[in-house]
């Protein structure tokens, strides 16, 4: 009995040390919980606070992002507003005002790939005349398009426009120069159709163009005094000009002619005559070379064909 007894005494030491185990570990798996719950809500926390950063730092980089593409903008509007200014400066520079344009257009090939037309600089038909600019369409436009390039004349508004006489009724006179040395030149004139709005003051910044048209044919040795006629004058008073030029340079040809055959014709006098023929040849083309290097083409190259055409 005494046995018995000590044996329930043992099992229920080792179930009450059970349960002072299983309470110690609930106790510990309460503190743990107590632990993860607050782990879970400072996480949480955490969480929604960088949940708000992200919010903002996104909020932050649509601004940036929008700034950017207004600084882009900005900085677009202000390198057409430089280029204009530029270009504004140079069309200052090259302006005339004699009625004469003379435009050498530079990077012809990159400006023929990127741009559909230019702009020539304005230009005046005197002091306080008509403002002008040329624009051509380095692909062609219309029915022209890819085949030819075509020339537009344009008018500009200008403070002088109340001064003036409308519609514009000036002969325009148009030269491609050829630079090779076949020298072919084109030469275009048209006189402006006054029913056309193109030649009625200007309302806004420019007209409407009007294309150059009708190519004509002129001696080329005549082209530097054709284009150095005033275009405000009446056509038939240039036309009269020409001709006169033309029948002046006929007899002048016709006089070194005859010299030449006096020459020939007398042999034991030409050595004494040629310093007299160069001096007058000297004397006669001074006017025309200053004016033949102010339409752009040398003297070289004008006396060329004048001995050319000699010759025949």
């Amino acid at each position: 009995m005494t046995t018995t007894n000590d044996n329930v005494g043992t099992s229920i030491q080792e179930i009450y040390e059970t349960l002072n185990i299983l309470a110690s570990g609930i106790q510990t798996l309460n503190d743990d919980i107590q632990r993860l719950s607050s782990e879970s809500i400072r996480l949480q926390s955490s969480i929604e606070f960088v949940t708000q950063e992200f919010s903002s730092i996104k909020l932050n980089i649509q601004e940036q992002s929008a700034f950017l593409d207004s600084v882009k903008s900005n900085q677009e509007i202000l390198q057409q507003d430089v280029a204009s200014l530029k270009q504004k400066v140079d069309d200052m520079q090259y302006v005339s005002y004699d009625g004469t344009l003379i435009w050498k257009i530079t990077n012809f090939h990159e400006k023929m790939k990127r741009q559909t037309s230019i702009y020539s600089p304005p230009f005046y038909s005197s002091p306080t005349g008509y403002k002008m600019r040329a624009r051509l369409y380095l692909n062609g436009d219309g029915d022209a398009r890819h085949t030819h390039m075509s020339l537009f004349f344009v008018l500009i508004r200008d403070p002088n426009d109340p001064i003036l006489k409308f519609p514009f009724n000036c002969k325009v006179t148009f030269c491609l120069y050829d630079q090779t040395p076949r020298q072919q030149h084109i030469i275009d004139s048209f006189r402006p159709d006054t029913r056309s709005d193109c030649f009625q003051r200007p309302r806004s910044e420019m007209n409407i163009a009007n294309v150059i048209v009708d190519f004509g044919d002129m001696p080329k040795t005549l082209l530097p005094y054709a284009l150095s006629l005033n275009p405000g004058l009446p056509t038939n008073v240039q036309q009269l000009m020409i001709k006169q030029e033309i029948e002046r340079r006929a007899q002048q040809q016709s006089q070194q002619t005859s010299c030449a055959s006096s020459l020939n014709a007398e042999p034991s006098m030409h050595i004494q005559q040629m310093p007299i023929e160069e001096g007058e040849e000297q004397v006669s083309q001074a006017p025309e070379e200053r004016e033949l290097y102010e339409n752009g083409i040398s003297c070289e190259e004008i006396r060329r064909n004048e001995d050319v055409q000699n010759d025949h």
